[in-house]
């Protein structure tokens, strides 16, 4: 019996398993603006996962937007992704179900690093100190920023010929499945129809 392989989409299975886990939380914390600063060790721990892989997908986001750039830390994926990208910045992410939507880059409209990044940091490094900082909050935005990073590294690593971006709904209809909770605004999805 022979196997066809097709392009795998590591990144994009990864953020989907995290997805769930996130959802999984809301079960127990509602997601909410109260609730907000609620943190707690499976908090963390979506946290660390998500930052990791924001890191690694970024590293490998900027190789294909430039190749020549230098990728070693956060002010270095700044540098070589907002030329490229100008609107991350604005990019919203909406948890509809819980009427959230924020936009997890924002902090790159102006000098400093996203909060949620720095909270991340703070964690890894001095967590006895910083434990408080793995809240809901900045999990939901390391996950909504994952969600961003991973759209506009598939829209180019799927994008024939390699050189293009493939177009936003084209993009998120190669994503399967679907990220269910996180999602970016409609104009970035081709609609359902339901018969």
């Amino acid at each position: 019996m022979t196997i066809h392989v097709t392009s795998r989409k590591l990144h994009w299975n990864y953020f989907v398993a995290l997805e769930r886990d996130l959802e999984a939380v809301s079960r127990y914390v509602e997601f909410c603006e109260p609730n907000f600063d609620t943190f707690s060790i499976e908090l963390a721990h979506l946290l660390f996962a998500a930052a990791s892989e924001v890191d690694v997908v970024a590293k490998l986001l900027c190789e294909k937007i430039n190749p020549a750039a230098p990728r070693g830390n956060i002010n270095d994926y700044k540098a070589a992704l907002l030329p490229a990208i100008p609107d991350l910045p604005d990019t919203e992410v909406f948890v509809s179900r819980y009427g959230l939507s924020f936009k997890p880059w924002s902090n790159w409209a102006g000098a400093t690093n996203p909060l949620w990044w720095r909270g991340y940091n703070n964690v890894k490094h001095e967590r006895d100190a910083h434990f408080h900082e793995a809240t809901l909050k900045n999990a939901l935005n390391a996950l909504g920023a994952l969600l961003i990073i991973a759209f506009h590294y598939y829209a180019r690593t799927l994008a024939v010929p390699p050189s293009t971006v493939l177009a936003p709904k084209d993009t998120t209809q190669e994503l399967q499945p679907e990220s269910v909770l996180l999602r970016l605004d409609s104009n970035f999805y081709y609609d359902h129809l339901i018969v």
